[in-house]
């Protein structure tokens, strides 16, 4: 028996060891050297891409937000339950075209477009889906340009006006071949207000 136990304390040292220098080396120096290198390389993005306005963050550049109003631009649909774009509650959303419940999703989505009084021709996809995660902050710039006519009557702005503020928001494909140019609404309407204020 006791030397069994001699045995198993030989055997416990080097383990606790190997335990502790795991331990230190993965949980406390590797987090802190990558933590360092984001904070001095992508400083903006280790913080969550956040956009300050009259030093307050305003949102971030990375999560969508939900804007209701007709002088706004509207984002994609989220497909957070109870609160849109609720970070906390994202899931995979996305469900295949045979499934009767997108059916049913984009229906209801049409449906709101038309009591909101806004139906301006073809409505452009993304307007009536959700993305993956439910909380895409981008939109097609069909999905822009759908919405100028209302916007442009509620803030009575020229439509003009709204097309060149689109242009300049537009974001690229990424290295110039991947995805499509698109448009992050919460950065298109700060610009927006920005606009219309020095008016």
């Amino acid at each position: 028996m006791l030397v069994l136990w001699s045995e198993i304390k030989n055997q416990l040292k080097p383990a606790f060891l190997v335990f502790i220098t795991l331990f230190i080396v993965t949980g406390i120096l590797y987090p802190l050297c990558i933590t360092g290198i984001a904070q001095l390389v992508f400083h903006q993005k280790a913080n969550g891409s956040l956009i300050w306005r009259n030093n307050k963050a305003v949102g971030s550049t990375l999560i969508g937000q939900y804007f209701d109003r007709p002088d706004y631009f509207w984002s994609r649909p989220s497909a957070t339950d109870k609160f849109p774009y609720n970070a906390l509650a994202s899931r995979g959303s996305n469900i295949g075209p045979t499934n009767p419940n997108l059916i049913e999703q984009i229906e209801i989505r049409i449906d709101q477009l038309k009591k909101s009084g806004y139906l301006n021709g073809q409505i452009p996809v993304d307007m009536v889906t959700a993305s993956g995660s439910g909380l895409d902050p981008d939109i097609s710039l069909a999905a822009a340009h759908y919405q100028v006519h209302r916007i442009a009557a509620a803030r009575h702005i020229s439509e003009e006006k709204l097309q060149n503020l689109i242009a300049t928001q537009t974001e690229k494909r990424q290295w110039h071949f991947l995805g499509e140019p698109r448009i992050n609404v919460l950065k298109l309407n700060l610009a927006l207000d920005t606009l219309t204020a020095s008016q």
